[in-house]
């Protein structure tokens, strides 16, 4: 694409604001910026897009919204009328720009003749994909950046099953786009006119209900909020975003009395004024939660991201400080305590199964088959993780009880098929109450499954390369990696390289080639003589590596000094 061209395209569009125009006049003399903005498009992938806000191709706007709102119509269209009239669920979270950006592909949905269902602000995404589900639509649209910096925006589609997109629907509006012009091939029309004609309908208070209702109805043991419901205390924060209304019901509505939210961050603000990063996996932007917490004596803090599908807590230690449990040991605990709760409250169905990762702990493998649950793995993200449900529960292969990835999100019951901080919340409340009643703490519990299934550890590394450079540096490094695998990392012999695009498994010591069950994936594999693993790809939403090492020790020294030697490794792939 010859980035010049499209750069003057939109200059002479006439599809611009006066201030749109502005901003790409004010970088005319700036070649390496108009570069950046208009050398190619957003790429669409299974994720949906995300990007940072500004005026051009490969940035989120107005005009990019539209763009993949008009492929994602073709695409419903194709199925049919049917598929029109059950038509699409429209979200959106805090974000700057959030709303217009729905309202606007809500337009173009209007426009095809595909009914829209919109929710009459901002809403948690895990009730985004509910509400797919409870009204039967045929796809749904989420304007969300999750946990993104302020900068950024993102557009997520789901189909049916109310899970993201698959790989093939992905790829379906990846080559619509191709073929549509971004300013003269969209169909669209006004929000108001299109509410008037009933193709687009607000909801709002009553899916509420029903979603909450399917919440409620996971609490595994009625008893233990209610056990110590009188001195239980607990600081929440929504981290300025989705959750502050229905987290904060969920905990009442379970019996919660002493819930204290961090005031600041209940403000809905897409700005986030009080932390750098949005991110429950960042212990930094907790202060406020925490400061909280000490001045109420409170042992149990959560936050939730700003569209509420993941959940990050910290728990006060013996020595008063407050501990950052990490999304793998979050869900080593939630599965271990859903477990026992079901088998003690007579809800564990027949043939259990816990689904997790490819990068997430082999702690929980332990945990699901020591409770004689089966445990799976997929691809990282949630769609695939849907899947893998429904086609064991299909088949009559089990009843998944619990999903999660170590990037902080959970998947519980049958009525939605993403993450979900809404339920996880009330789940690992009624955890830290139940260990409450017990006199222990969350980090206590912790302590003791180490003590019972070994000494995992598990560290996840981010090698940021941004802007065009980037792309390609994160090119090369993958395939140097995949054309030229180490013998050693750290001193220890790698005994097998896996390749998850191709599916291959080679053993370093015969050279043998075996295939494995999983492909399709840029990603590969690192197993070491010392049973740790090291796991290397590319992320779907932001410009980066991701190197993940999952080890373990005979105690908590041996493992945390591999993880530091893993580490040490994984530094060197920055040069």
């Amino acid at each position: 694409m010859d980035y010049m061209q499209e750069y003057q395209k939109w200059l002479t569009s006439g599809a611009l604001t006066a201030e749109e125009q502005a901003e790409l006049e004010a970088i005319k003399d700036d070649p390496k910026e108009i570069e950046s903005r208009f050398y190619g498009p957003l790429e669409f992938g299974t994720a949906g897009l995300r990007g940072t806000m500004a005026v051009g191709l490969h940035h989120m706007n107005i005009y990019v919204i539209r763009h993949a709102t008009q492929a994602f119509a073709n695409v419903i269209a194709a199925e049919g009328e049917e598929a029109k009239r059950r038509g699409v669920a429209v979200c959106m979270d805090c974000r700057n720009n959030s709303m217009t950006f729905a309202r606007a592909a809500a337009e173009v949905c209007a426009a095809n003749g595909i009914h829209v269902r919109i929710f009459d602000a901002l809403r948690p995404t895990p009730e985004l994909s509910f509400a797919v589900r409870h009204y039967g639509c045929q796809a749904g649209i989420n304007v969300t950046a999750s946990h993104n910096p302020k900068e950024y925006n993102g557009y997520k589609v789901y189909w049916s099953d109310g899970a993201q997109l698959p790989p093939h629907h992905a790829e379906a509006i990846a080559r619509e786009l191709e073929k549509i012009d971004i300013f003269t091939g969209i169909k669209t029309m006004a929000y108001d006119d299109a509410v008037a004609q009933g193709l687009i309908e607000v909801i709002g208070q009553e899916t509420d209900e029903a979603f909450l209702q399917e919440v409620m109805a996971m609490v595994t043991d009625p008893q233990a909020i209610p056990a110590v419901a009188d001195s239980f205390k607990l600081v929440y924060t929504p981290f300025h975003g989705c959750g502050y209304k229905l987290v904060p019901e969920a905990l009442g509505r379970a019996g919660i009395k002493h819930l204290l939210c961090v005031p600041e961050q209940m403000v809905i603000d897409g700005n986030f004024p009080t932390v750098v990063s949005p991110n429950p996996e960042n212990p930094e932007g907790f202060y406020l939660a925490v400061d909280l917490a000490k001045a109420n004596d409170v042992d149990f803090i959560l936050g939730t991201d700003p569209d509420s599908d993941r959940v990050g807590i910290m728990v006060r230690d013996k020595d008063g400080t407050y501990k950052t449990v990490t999304g793998n040991q979050t869900g080593v605990l939630l599965l271990d305590y859903l477990m026992g709760a079901m088998a003690r409250t007579g809800r564990l169905p027949e043939k259990p199964v816990a689904l997790k990762t490819i990068v997430t702990t082999e702690m929980a493998r332990a945990v699901a088959e020591a409770h004689g649950a089966a445990c799976y793995d997929t691809f990282t993200g949630f769609k695939f993780l849907a899947e893998k449900k429904d086609k064991l529960e299909a088949a009559g292969e089990g009843k998944v009880v619990f999903s999660y990835e170590e990037s902080y999100g959970y998947m519980l019951g049958d009525f939605v098929r993403d993450k979900d901080a809404v339920t996880a919340s009330l789940l690992l409340t009624e955890m830290a109450a139940y260990y409450a009643g017990k006199g222990m703490t969350v980090l206590e519990a912790l302590q003791a499954l180490y003590e019972k299934y070994g000494w995992y550890g598990e560290k996840t590394f981010n090698l940021v390369m941004p802007g065009l450079d980037g792309l390609a540096d994160m090119a090369r490094l993958m395939k140097s990696l995949r054309e030229a695998p180490p013998a050693q990392i750290a001193g220890v012999n790698v005994v097998q390289f896996k390749d998850y695009l191709d599916g291959s498994v080679v053993d370093l010591a015969t050279g043998g080639k075996t295939a494995m069950e999983l492909s399709g994936s840029n990603v590969l594999r690192f197993e070491l003589a010392d049973g740790t693993s090291i796991i290397v790809r590319p992320s779907g939403t932001e410009p980066k590596i991701k190197v993940y090492i999952l080890t373990k020790g005979a105690d908590a020294a041996e493992r945390d000094a591999n993880v530091a030697k893993y580490g040490a490794w994984v530094d060197t792939l920055k040069k």
